[in-house]
């Protein structure tokens, strides 16, 4: 999950100690992997029109989303971060989790196989062949199942959108980025390694706030999202939706716009 023993965010010293502490008295599944996991599956029904190799490649030069024969659209793998089990079900860690399950069934794609440790599916988003993972290796090794991924279907890591929880961005808020380090995010930390260091891939963060008070942010993480957030989670997992859909039709920088510049809100409100 996250820096810290929990795999949590860094925090400050005084509460890091704090961190280790709590994740040490859990249960040992709980403190083997979680690294630290919503399900937005009330708010599915949604028509389906729209606004508008042995070792990973690491290549991230731009690219015109076409294959080389530019007969076809070159595919992405969208990725979302979480903790397998239902013991993660409904919890802020795994908002990656419930946004690619969102996209997906308002696409029609079902996410059922397994493949390189991760529950994959795969279709189309208009005419762009799209693939759908959620790794089931726990958080803090993420990257492990999203590498053989990419290395196995040969996708270019700027054709790799990696969708994850943030506890530095407001609640219910996106912000989708070309490149960048983890931020202290351990799944992403993950992934970062194993594509040896290449951190020039896209990535769509979803802001989930930051604990209240003093509460420690591995509680806060593992916390269920109360009836009101899921009522303002719902118009986030539509901007999401069309995001992802600007992104595989139209690229990268068409679709950051729509995100972060606002405008999706008014748009979609």
């Amino acid at each position: 999950m996250y820096a810290a023993a929990a795999g949590l965010y860094p925090s400050s010293s005084s509460s890091s100690v704090s961190f280790a502490v709590g994740v040490l008295r859990r249960s040992a599944p709980a403190r083997k992997m979680i690294g630290l996991a919503f399900s937005p599956r009330a708010f599915l029904p949604l028509a389906r029109s729209s606004l508008s190799c042995s070792s990973v490649c690491v290549s991230s030069s731009a690219s015109s989303g076409v294959d080389q024969e530019g007969a076809r659209p070159k595919p992405w793998l969208l990725v979302g971060l979480g903790n397998p089990g239902k013991l993660y079900d409904g919890t802020r860690h795994n908002v990656g989790f419930e946004m690619v399950d969102y996209i997906a069934h308002a696409e029609g794609i079902s996410i059922s196989n397994i493949r390189s440790k991760a529950l994959f599916g795969k279709g189309q988003i208009g005419n762009v062949p799209v693939m759908f993972a959620k790794p089931q290796t726990f958080m803090n090794g993420s990257g492990e199942s999203v590498a053989s991924l990419v290395a196995y279907f040969k996708v270019p890591l700027n054709q790799v959108l990696l969708i994850y929880d943030d506890l530095d961005l407001p609640f219910a808020s996106l912000k989708l980025l070309p490149k960048g380090g983890h931020g202290g995010h351990n799944g992403m930390r993950s992934v970062i390694q194993r594509f040896k260091g290449v951190k020039d891939f896209p990535r769509l963060r979803i802001g989930i706030g930051r604990p209240p008070g003093k509460m420690d942010p591995v509680n806060f993480v593992l916390k269920p999202f109360s009836k009101k957030e899921l009522e303002e989670l719902s118009l986030m997992y539509q901007i999401g939706l069309e995001a992802v859909r600007i992104l595989v039709r139209d690229g990268f920088d068409k679709s950051a716009t729509f995100v972060n510049s606002g405008k999706s809100t008014k748009l979609l409100s």
